[in-house]
């Protein structure tokens, strides 16, 4: 199954569920609510639900997973990141984690803080949890795997480097775009087998697979149910590829009006634009002496 959030036109602030069958987008709202999460924490087969039809036009995407539990995200996990950077990859999975704040729609304006000049972005695989986990073994962890969507780990790769942990570098509003859909795990053979791209303004800057990940789905799974629980609903970000900007020759980072693209096989694309955050009216108080 094909899962996902969107507004109508017509009512833009009511969120709908949906699913994608080759017809088109069922609206699920009436039969099982408007919330992917809810859904899944209830353990309802959502694969028998009926709904009208969606009209395209009419219809906004937002992110299938507005509040998870819990984004736990996944640092340095891709062997040619690792190259690009030259350093030896990981020993065990290095994780840091994303609140709900940081959570932004498909075609949301994604704001580039005052804080910053060295944006960035990462295409990742995102793992949704279906079943809870605790301390359970890597041959039982994709047991407890819902589906998997496109999360865009969005960086400031100047704070990242001041501080000595990652929450602010990575954790602003906004800094996790999501969607288009959350793709159940029977739709996906193998979820080491994946096409990974991103792009900005149209060029490529990520294109990899997830072959390339040094600790599998699985073994992620797995690792953070050792000591964190695992609830329906929960995210983790699995990491990203090589060709984020930072690390290009010369480094190259985003800019007001830039248009960042996330790509995943058989899951979709988001795309989100990039604005600068605009000076608060006090700030041009302070500026002009009266603050």
């Amino acid at each position: 199954m094909r899962l996902l959030a969107f507004a109508l036109a017509g009512d833009p602030q009511r969120p709908r569920l949906g699913r994608r069958n080759a017809d088109g987008v069922h609206d699920l709202t009436d039969a099982l609510g408007s919330d992917l999460g809810t859904l899944i924490v209830s353990g309802v087969d959502p694969g028998d639900a009926a709904g009208p039809l969606v009209d395209p036009a009419e219809m906004a995407l937002l992110a299938p997973l507005p509040r998870p539990g819990k984004i736990i995200c996944v640092g340095l996990n891709y062997h040619d990141h690792c190259r690009e950077q030259g350093i030896d990859p990981p020993a065990y999975p290095i994780l840091f984690s994303k609140f709900a704040n940081a959570v932004a729609h498909p075609g949301q304006v994604v704001v580039r803080p005052r804080a910053t000049d060295r944006l960035d972005l990462e295409c990742e695989l995102g793992v949704v949890i279906g079943r809870r986990a605790k301390s359970v073994g890597r041959e039982a962890a994709m047991e407890h795997v819902f589906g998997y969507t496109v999360v865009n780990d969005v960086t400031m790769r100047d704070l990242q480097r001041e501080d000595s942990q990652w929450l602010r570098a990575k954790g602003s509003d906004g800094f996790a775009p999501m969607g288009p859909e959350v793709v159940t795990r029977d739709e996906i053979a193998d979820p080491q087998r994946l096409g990974v791209r991103s792009s900005v303004n149209g060029e490529t800057w990520q294109d990899s697979s997830t072959s390339e990940m040094v600790f599998d789905v699985a073994t992620l799974v797995a690792f953070a149910s050792r000591t964190i629980t695992l609830e329906p609903g929960d995210l983790i970000a699995t990491g990203t590829p090589a060709g984020v900007g930072h690390f290009q020759d010369p480094p190259r980072y985003l800019h007001d009006g830039d248009v960042m693209r996330c790509e995943i096989d058989g899951i979709g694309a988001i795309e989100n634009r990039v604005a600068d955050e605009q000076p608060r009216i006090d700030d041009h108080a302070v500026a002009a002496g009266l603050g």
